[in-house]
Formats: structure tokens, sequence, C-alpha cells
């Protein structure tokens, strides 16, 4: 049975604040003055809050901000869909590479501003903590640290990928609550010396930060897998080549302490408690159908609407419910698997004509994945906004594909006696497959094939440089007619209220990012 809070230990006492602040503001989780000493319970509340916008990005400041739409809705794997054109507008536009400041995704940008504001209270928390005196407590406090320090790197890559040249900040802002603007490289920098202050902490906390949390009251909790792949998506990302066989090395830890294993594919997905945190879950968001979450209260419950979104509309099925017809999948997805790779059906739905109200952009295929299940339905509240499905953020498959590419095709040294090609062999095994001799296009294809759906193809294809060949296209057929601007397209505009907000202030003025 799934956690209903993060943990357990500290429902009783945990007192979380509305989120609607301004993004800057220091006081999302304030719940005393800063540099206040800070006992054990007051650092877990923090550390709570700051836990919590992993489970708010479906339904983020009241918008449909969910980061893995925002991420596949630019790849080659999905189309907008919905009702029309005009049915949220703005993810077509950002679809086509269109999206104006104006219609920028300000929901996700909040919520995550917001989320790094409560990991600076955590980290703060941490600074100023009180009681901690034996060995053991300081172990705990250190893995306090290591946590917190992940969750704000967690939160800033997305800003990161997502915007490129964004504010950051660690200490609690006095009004007017911003902070100078960074380029997207020194935000990189950022990002990893968060997570390299995570690693000495997380050394020094030994088994209170373990490689491994799946089972028991830790499930929900980051861990050092989970740092590592953080570690491993940056620095790819960034093409940091300096930094790959540190990487690589990382992959291998994971690789050979056999806390992981790849799982059944079809059962990483169907949503039920049991398969929840499975084997193959290096990290996973904590979703819970409580029924709170509704049109008028974003900011509470633990459910997600994803399901619904990307859901076909008005169904007829025996497993698999309606939605609302978003993110229908290409046919050249589909077409993509070979023979026998149990990954298509199991990342798409096929769906027969008049078994469904086909909706804008319509191709007969859904993804599967996060699909609404009747099943999980939610017995009470708004059902469409509190499915109960956890989103995977890291699995082992990700560490045996990073490691394969890493090695294989990157030049960095092989480690821990692992070869690329057992990594790429395991990897179609389980799909049902054969061996296929590693190389870049073949490492290609295979992410490709394993994560449809999960928020990863556009950023494959950016970092590798192919976006521009593979994204630009005519295809009149389905109103999807673009072309990629790599000077231009690899970030999104800065949204508009954050300019306007910040216009004449000086050195926190914003300048917007090329092109928009």
């Amino acid at each position: 049975m799934k956690l209903h809070k993060i943990f357990a230990a500290v429902v009783a006492g945990l007192v979380l604040t509305s989120c609607g602040d301004q993004f800057l503001t220091s006081h999302a989780t304030h719940q005393g003055e800063a540099g206040a000493e800070a006992t054990e319970g007051a650092i877990l509340s923090y550390l709570t809050a700051a836990y919590q916008p992993l489970l708010m990005d479906s339904y983020a400041d009241y918008n449909y901000n969910h980061i893995l739409l925002l991420s596949d809705l630019r790849s080659d794997d999905i189309y907008k869909g919905g009702g029309d054109a005009g049915d949220q507008s703005w993810m077509y536009h950002l679809s086509l590479f269109q999206i104006p400041a104006s219609e920028s995704p300000a929901g996700i940008w909040s919520l995550y501003y917001t989320a790094i504001a409560r990991a600076n209270n955590t980290v703060l928390a941490i600074d100023n903590a009180v009681g901690f005196d034996t060995d053991a407590a300081k172990a705990r406090l250190a893995g306090y640290r290591a946590e917190a320090l992940f969750l704000r790197a967690y939160y800033l890559h997305h800003l990161w990928k997502l915007y490129g040249n964004i504010p950051f900040f660690t200490e609690p802002l006095d009004d007017p609550f911003m902070a100078p603007q960074k380029s997207a490289d020194e935000i990189y920098g950022c990002i990893l010396a968060d997570i390299a202050d995570a690693e000495t902490a997380a050394a020094q906390a030994g088994a209170e930060f373990p490689l491994c949390t799946n089972g028991g009251a830790r499930q929900a909790r980051v861990n050092l897998a989970a740092l590592y792949m953080l570690k491993a998506r940056v620095v790819m990302y960034q093409q940091d080549q300096a930094r790959y066989g540190e990487v690589a090395a990382n992959m291998a830890e994971i690789i050979n302490d056999g806390s992981y294993r790849l799982v059944d594919f079809d059962s990483l997905w169907t949503g039920a408690d049991e398969n929840d945190f499975s084997a193959e879950s290096i990290f996973e968001t904590n979703q819970i159908s409580d029924g709170k979450r509704d049109w008028g209260s974003a900011w509470t419950g633990c459910g997600t609407n994803l399901p619904a979104y990307i859901s076909p509309n008005e169904l007829s099925d025996p497993v698999f419910c309606g939605g609302w017809g978003f993110g229908p999948v290409r046919q050249s997805t589909w077409d993509m698997y070979e023979d026998g790779d149990v990954r298509r059906e199991g990342s798409i739905n096929k769906f027969a004509a008049g078994t469904y109200g086909p909706r804008f952009q319509d191709t007969g295929l859904f993804q599967k994945k996060y699909a609404a299940r009747t099943a999980l339905r939610s017995p009470i509240g708004t059902v469409d906004l509190n499915y109960p499905n956890n989103l995977i953020i890291f699995r082992y498959a990700e560490t045996l594909l990073n490691y394969a590419e890493l090695v294989g095709c990157q030049g960095a040294a092989a480690a821990g006696g692992i070869t690329p090609q057992e990594c790429m062999d395991a990897v179609r095994a389980r799909a049902g497959l054969g061996s296929v001799p590693v190389s870049l296009e073949s490492v290609k294809a295979e992410r490709h094939k394993e994560f449809v759906g999960e928020g990863m193809r556009f950023w494959d294809l950016i970092r590798w440089g192919d976006a521009a060949t593979v994204l630009t296209e005519n295809d009149e057929a389905h109103q999807s007619v673009r072309t990629f601007n790599p000077d231009k397209d690899k970030y999104l505009p800065i949204p508009q209220s954050e300019m306007s907000r910040t216009a004449g202030t000086g050195e926190y003025e914003l300048r917007q990012n090329n092109g928009y």
C-alpha cells in the first residue's frame, strides 16, 4: 500500500502553505524565523514541503504544464491533439515551435521556483540544526542535506533545459523577491555544484543515504542512484565530455550493486500499488488519488491528471477509460518498432475506429504508460484530476543505456568490468529481441523505443544535434508544419508575465531568449 505522505513519521505535524506567492519569495514554506535553530521535526517538515512539488506539475499553478507533455510535445513521437487546434492553443503553438512569450508555460516556472525556495529553506534549516549530537544523528542530518540538494538541482535542471538563461538563488530574498539572471552555462555550473555537494553529504550520511530505497518507509525518497542519474542527464545534455568517465563509473556502480534489475515491461505502467517502486524504479513520485485536487485547488492533493489528459475521448474499453484526447501518438512511432518488440504494445494503445471519439490530429494511437485505467479511477473528488499513477523519473533501463552510450559510443573508459554490449543486450532481451552491435545509431534507436511517453526524446535529439533534421516537417495531413531552428527553439521564451514583472528593475530585469 502506498505511503500517504512522503514521510509517514511527520504527517501529524506537517503544515504546508500555499505555493501561490511570487515565484522567488523566501517564505513558501516559512515555518520559523530565518536563521532560527531547527529541530529534526522542523527540518523534516521543510524537506517534505520540498518534495511536494513533485506531485503537482500536472496542474502546475492551475496550468496543464505536466513536464512530460512539455517535453514530448516538441518531439517526433506525439501530436498535440485535444478538441481542436484552439483547445489549449499554447500547446499547439509549442508543438510547432511558434509559441510566443505570452503563452509560454508559466505554471511550471512558478511551480519549480517555488520548489527551489522550499529546498533553500530546507538547506538553511539544516545549517541551523540543533540536537544532532551523536554520530548516528549527524549521519541522518547529512542524508537530509543530500536529499534537499538533489531536489534543488532536480527542479533547477528542468528550468535550465526549458528556459536556459534564468535566475537562480540559494538564500531567502527580500522585497522585490528577485534574483539576477544567469546564462545557461552558469546555471549548468550551479546544478553541478549542488550535485557535488549532495555527493559529499551522501558520503557523510553512509547508510542514511543508500544507493536504493525501494521497499519500506524510505521508498518514495531520493537515493544515491537517483543522484547519479540526475548527474548523468545533466552532464550528457550539456555534452560535458570531461565528465563522461565519472558518469560512466557512476552507472557501473549502480549496475554492479545489484539492487536494481529490469522487470516485466508492462508491469511498470499499471499504476497498481503492487507495481509501484519496482526493482527497476530508481526514483518515482508517490501519487495518491485522495480526491483533494479540484479545479480550484491546484496546490492540494496528491493525484495527477496526466492519465485523463492523454487518453482518448469517449472510450469504450474494458481496461482503459476515456479522457481528453491530447498527445496522440504518431504512426511513425508505432512503425519504428521491430516485430516482436513488447515495448510497442507496452507503450502505445491502438484503439479501433468506433471505440472512441476521434479528436484533433487523431491517429488511433495513444500513450499507454500513464493512460487512464478504469481500475484506478478515484472514488472521490474530481476523477480526472486524481489518478494515482506514479511518475517514474529514473529507471534502470536508462542506467544501462547511459553506460552503453558513454563507453560504447562517446569514448568514456569502461568501469566495473561491464561492457556496453551486455547493457544493450539486457535492454533488448527484456523487449524480446536479439543482440545488435553497439553503435551511436543503435543506441539512439534503442533509447527512442524504450522511452516513448517519458519526456526524454526531445532532449536526446537536442544533445545529439539531430533536432533540426528530425523535427522539421511538412505534415499537412495532421496540421503539423514546422521548422526547428537550433538557435531559437532549444529554449522556450521566458514567460511574458515574468518579463513584465522585472522590467525596469536594473540588475533583475530579465533578458528574453533569442528569437522571441
